[in-house]
């Protein structure tokens, strides 16, 4: 089964929870404390396998999970840091945040991605130990793993995409200049599922086609099967547009060629201003006067038109060369750039928090505050101005004061440790 769209929950791993403990040794007086910081959570990492090529796996799967980090122990030992979940998906898939559609990876390579990073593990009593705290009695718990929803979408990587309706060609094409072994019939929709066949034109020139599903009019809006592989059209540097020159099947040449282009533009703008040359097939079925008047219709638009018989391979090397050609004046396969993470909205940025006074020590906790330390970056003067700001205007700074806290007081939200200041 081909499938090409998934949604799943990806959770990475909580850091281990930091030990509480004391040294306790014979003929040792007030060892003090000891505790070990606990382990960092798994990373949920993406990676792509050249032997996978489809989604189908994730449709009975939808949550992977990191393990946790261990808990630190007495002794100051540090808890073991969680093993990191590797995911594998075929070539070519791009993760997206599924809320907000940001594309967090593009696997078009074997290079693993970190799209979920496990929690920070916490602290033990001993970092807590001060001359006038000598025998601390908490410990920090790990901070949660990052957790998202997330569309994956493979886009097939090919240089060439084979575009136009069912049944004119474009399985028959790939079958017979390269070693690709579509279905070929008689009849519409034979191809169901993209196809991807390497080109080898010797010495050392290759180039990867790919035959896509028969488009129809309204594919674009869902009508046929050709919808469902739009988006592997994305990424080929050059279309070649197949058309039944001698209309077989009581179609208009012209109307199928004006109506494929229309749904390209529709589904995705850039599509119509993709490269494309324009392949006439089945001319064996055709009179020297439609081929004629098909090419000057064609050549009008701007468009490069070769009339082949793909069936027998009849004059399909000059449409390869053709293709050779243009693609060695085009960039590389279009490779999606991760996007960054949005700004927090107003609303975002303000939230119920939960302050706890343990030993004098503050700890302050809300799922939103997490969200906003992930997104600010402490080593830049700009960002800490930001988080000094929005803790002011978010009451926290009034919810401390009303907790109890005074100047010199140590404040710790998640693995953000400072000094109150007033």
């Amino acid at each position: 089964m081909f499938v090409d769209k998934a949604k799943i929950l990806i959770k990475a791993g909580d850091g281990g929870d930091g030990a509480v403990a004391f040294h306790r040794e014979k003929y040792v007086a007030s060892g003090g404390p000891d505790g070990g910081d606990g382990g960092k959570g798994g990373d949920v990492i993406f990676v792509a396998d050249s032997n996978l090529s489809t989604l189908a796996d994730f449709r009975y799967k939808r949550k992977y999970e990191a393990r946790k980090g261990e808990n630190g122990q007495g002794g100051r030992k540090y808890g073991k840091k969680a093993e990191d979940l590797i995911v594998k998906v075929p070539v070519g898939t791009i993760v997206k945040e599924a809320e907000s559609g940001r594309i967090m990876a593009d696997l078009s390579d074997e290079k693993q991605v970190i799209v979920a990073r496990g929690g920070k593990g916490g602290w033990g009593n001993t970092h807590f130990a001060t001359p006038t705290r000598q025998a601390p009695r908490f410990a920090k718990p790990g901070l949660p793993g990052e957790e998202f929803e997330v569309t994956l979408e493979l886009k097939l990587l090919a240089d060439v995409g084979l575009v136009g309706f069912p049944n004119v060609g474009k399985s028959t094409l790939i079958s017979v200049v390269s070693q690709a072994k579509p279905q070929i019939a008689n009849y519409h929709f034979t191809t169901i599922t993209p196809t991807l066949g390497v080109v080898s034109m010797g010495d050392g020139v290759s180039f990867v086609m790919a035959d896509i599903p028969g488009l129809i009019e309204g594919a674009a809006d869902g009508v046929g099967l050709g919808h469902q592989f739009l988006r592997h059209v994305e990424r080929c540097r050059l279309l070649v547009h197949i058309v039944d020159v001698s209309g077989s099947e009581g179609r208009d040449p012209k109307e199928d060629f004006r109506i494929i282009n229309e749904e390209l533009q529709k589904f995705n703008e850039e599509l119509s201003e993709r490269p494309m040359i324009v392949a006439g097939n089945k001319c064996d079925m055709a009179t020297d006067e439609q081929i004629d008047d098909f090419r000057q219709f064609v050549e009008e638009q701007g468009y490069q038109f070769f009339p082949i018989m793909a069936a027998i391979r009849y004059d399909v090397d000059p449409l390869l060369k053709k293709i050779i050609e243009e693609l060695s004046k085009l960039p590389p396969i279009k490779v999606y750039e991760p996007e960054p993470v949005p700004e927090l909205s107003e609303e975002e940025t303000h939230g119920d928090v939960t302050i706890s006074n343990r030993e004098g020590v503050f700890f302050v906790e809300g799922k939103w505050l997490l969200r906003v330390l992930r997104a600010v970056n402490f080593d830049d003067y700009e960002g800490l101005n930001y988080f000094e700001r929005l803790l002011t205007k978010s009451g926290v700074i009034d919810k401390l004061r009303e907790a109890g806290c005074q100047e010199g007081d140590t404040v710790c939200i998640y693995d953000l440790e400072f000094e109150f200041v007033e």
